[in-house]
């Protein structure tokens, strides 16, 4: 592999790694920081205009079916949560194939300072439609996860890409943990309560989660300015291709990562919809408060972050990311299938400790695989359409999840997930090994 001679020297690539970190992460406290305000969301817009008319028509279907009194945030929540998703998913493979072409440092700059606008729309969104196009922006940008994670695969070796990729992993393991925090603790610091006339410009109930998001964005667009060198060596840079995502994911692409990817949409569409439907787990079968569901949310992110920053680190290139990948598919459905029986809280959080550690393991191995599987010059390109691959998976697995929850029960739903990772595991398994040299 070529590597830039300059990061040779280590401390450029230790200042990669963490920009990329810091990246990821944002990204993901973008996606993960509305979960817990969706019933407030819902409260505070749905008063007037279309979304009460949808609401409406939601509650007259949850009891019309006998679906209960969560039915409507829930679903809200999940077709909120699936636009952001399917934006991930049009963008992803096009910033990875324009970060290709005129390199990874120009394409952050750009998506980070994207982030960063969103969550300012966000801060003024004084009706539903501002909220929209927000979370519309922040969508689009946040698809720079594969540039981010090109970057990393631009600065390791072969044999080291599990390490890097584990950066990428903790910084998603960690942002499923601080979103939510910040979602559900700055939700209680209200401007207008102070200051009602601010309504007027646009000020909302959300506005101080959105302002110290956009905090952390500006933050990173700023460090990525400053110390971010580029990674890709120029003679690696070459013309982006279609940019259409529905094109990319329908081009024949080389069999190891068109399976790769396959395993990898089955195996998030399954867990998309658990992750989504956790905290309604808890609260319908234990009884769990909100405090409740954000331990056990710190729990499985305080596990993914350990797992993913550490222990794939060290395994993977003792076992190989094929091993590692398919051990963790079968650990992800173990978990799942205690979750769907779990009658006490220390059997659910068995579940939850072995679907995480499974995620760990499988997660940035699966993408390590793609980018072993890719050639230099098309490591954007690869994980670019690996991560739109992860976004559809999202995009559809909490909308499903949500139906089968409140139809058919958690109990159902879960054992489902477990048989739907088990196919994932069976695909893994047939992977062939990359080579390192």
């Amino acid at each position: 592999m070529s590597i830039p001679e300059k990061y040779r020297a280590g401390q450029p690539k230790q200042l990669t790694f963490g920009i990329v970190f810091l990246t990821v992460f944002l990204d993901l406290v973008g996606f993960s920081i509305i979960i817990p305000l969706f019933p407030a969301i819902l409260d505070h817009y749905g008063q007037s205009g279309i979304l009460n008319a949808l609401t409406e028509w939601l509650d007259e279907f949850s009891t019309a079916i006998r679906a209960g009194e969560h039915f409507t945030p829930v679903l809200f929540g999940g077709i909120l949560g699936s636009l952001y998703a399917v934006l991930q998913f049009f963008f992803s493979p096009i910033w990875g194939g324009l970060s290709d072409k005129h390199g990874r440092r120009s394409i952050l700059l750009i998506t980070t300072l994207g982030v960063f606008v969103s969550y300012v729309f966000w801060g003024f969104a004084g009706n539903f439609l501002l909220l929209v196009v927000a979370r519309l922006i922040g969508g689009c940008m946040s698809g720079n996860i594969s540039v981010a994670t090109a970057a990393i695969a631009d600065i390791t070796s072969r044999e080291n890409r599990s390490k890097g990729m584990g950066v990428v992993g903790a910084a998603i393991g960690i942002g499923f943990i601080v979103g939510p925090a910040i979602g559900g603790l700055l939700s209680k610091f209200n401007l207008l309560e102070s200051n009602p006339d601010w309504a007027q410009y646009g000020i909302n109930p959300f506005s101080v989660v959105a302002f110290v998001a956009a905090g952390l964005a500006l933050l990173n667009f700023i460090w990525v300015k400053a110390r971010f060198t580029e990674s890709l060596p120029p003679e690696n840079k070459r013309n982006a291709e279609s940019r259409n995502p529905i094109a990319r994911l329908s081009q024949k692409l080389p069999k190891p990562i068109a399976r790769t990817n396959l395993t990898y949409f089955i195996f998030m569409f399954a867990f998309a919809g658990m992750e989504f439907t956790l905290t309604f787990l808890g609260a319908d079968r234990f009884g769990f408060s909100p405090i409740d569901n954000a331990w056990m949310m710190v729990f499985v992110g305080l596990i993914l972050a350990f797992v993913q920053g550490g222990v794939v680190r060290r395994l993977a290139p003792r076992l190989g990311e094929k091993r590692v990948a398919v051990c963790g598919l079968a650990i992800v459905a173990i978990g799942l299938g205690i979750l769907a029986i779990a009658q006490t809280v220390s059997v659910l959080y068995l579940g939850l400790a072995l679907m995480a550690i499974g995620i760990g393991l499988c997660s940035p191995t699966l993408s390590s695989l793609v980018s072993l599987f890719a050639s230099e010059s098309e490591q954007g390109k690869a994980l670019g359409t690996f991560r739109a691959v992860g976004s559809l998976a999202r995009a559809i697995g909490p909308i499903l999840a949500s139906f089968v929850f409140w139809w058919f029960g958690s109990d159902k739903l879960y054992l489902s997930g477990a048989l739907i990772v088990l196919v994932a595991f069976v695909l893994a398994s047939r992977l062939p090994q990359p080579e390192k040299s």
